[in-house]
């Protein structure tokens, strides 16, 4: 058995071709270098792995479920954020087949809690597109319309909470001082680009960071009554919109956090779409129990297209 560093071949010219041999070592690095470099590139601009933590998107996606979502869908993009940090970076898009549409289920990034500039991790969360830019979303006990038109509950969807009646506010719910809750809301427009929104005193509490998330400094009311943005006075009270957004919830209506508490979310922030689930077991089992966590499996759901 040759030993590393002691063959005899190694660093000689082979007298058939003319060519240095490589070392064992050397080609064993250069195989992992390739299939490093390989596995990025299918993680950045054509698929990725991805874990269910939370019941949000139940029972379409449960806890323990293990996914593919593809990036070149929508239009990959290069890292957003240094690996393994929250340091962001500036990135760009690729080409994409097709723009979200309603009833998609998306993987994105977080855009940040209701009254936060930007998230503070970076954060994917996944949610199915219920809205689009322009369109009017309003929930009546329950029920989803989409400009006017009742949307249709996802097949595995479900309510597990009592209705809010509509006379109930719930204060967390974007935007803020709107008095609606999460089975009665709207109607709210999805801005998109150009759109015109007045402000004024009375609403900028609920508009201030939306304002702020497009990539302003400050927003406030003048002793004047005038809308300031970054200082300056827009004279008729009127902020143009300069994205396009999405309007995102869960398929487990009362036990998700989507937009109907953090506001809209940016075209820009897409990730991927959800495509297939490739593993799926009881997430509630600890590694120490490997036996019971394997035998957990569900079988049935592995494969599975995702709807």
């Amino acid at each position: 058995m040759a030993i590393l560093g002691k063959s005899p071949s190694a660093g000689k010219v082979s007298k058939a071709n003319g060519k240095v041999k490589k070392s064992k070592s050397k080609e064993y690095f250069d195989a992992l270098v390739w299939a490093a470099v390989v596995a990025f590139i299918i993680k950045v601009f054509l698929f990725e792995a991805y874990r269910i933590p939370t019941g949000s998107m139940e029972n379409t996606l449960l806890v323990g479920d293990f996914l593919l979502v593809t990036k070149f869908t929508y239009g990959a993009t290069t890292p957003r954020n240094i690996p393994f940090t929250n340091i962001r970076i500036p990135y760009f898009r690729l080409p994409g087949f097709k723009d979200p549409k309603p009833g998609d289920i998306v993987v994105f990034d977080f855009p940040g809690e209701r009254e936060e500039k930007e998230s503070a991790e970076v954060l994917n969360y996944i949610k199915r597109c219920v809205a689009l830019p322009g369109d009017s979303i309003t929930v009546i006990n329950k029920v989803l319309y989409r400009n006017g038109q009742v949307f249709p509950n996802p097949p595995h969807s479900k309510f597990i909470a009592p209705l809010q009646p509509v006379n109930i506010a719930n204060p967390r719910i974007f935007p803020k001082g709107s008095g609606w809750n999460e089975d009665n809301y709207g109607p709210m427009r999805v801005p998109r680009t150009g759109d015109r929104i007045l402000i004024n005193a009375a609403n900028i509490e609920a508009w201030k960071y939306f304002v702020l998330r497009e990539g302003h400094k400050n927003i406030s009311i003048g002793t004047d009554n005038g809308l300031y943005i970054d200082d300056r006075l827009i004279n008729d009270g009127y902020y143009t919109v300069q994205r396009d957004y999405l309007f995102m919830m869960g398929d487990n209506r009362n036990n998700s956090l989507d937009s109907r508490f953090w506001g809209f979310m940016p075209m820009e922030n897409v990730v991927g779409e959800a495509f297939m689930i490739y593993w799926s077991w009881d997430a509630n089992i600890s590694f120490l129990n490997f036996f019971d966590l394997v035998g957990s499996t569900r079988w049935s759901r592995i494969g599975t297209l995702i709807k």
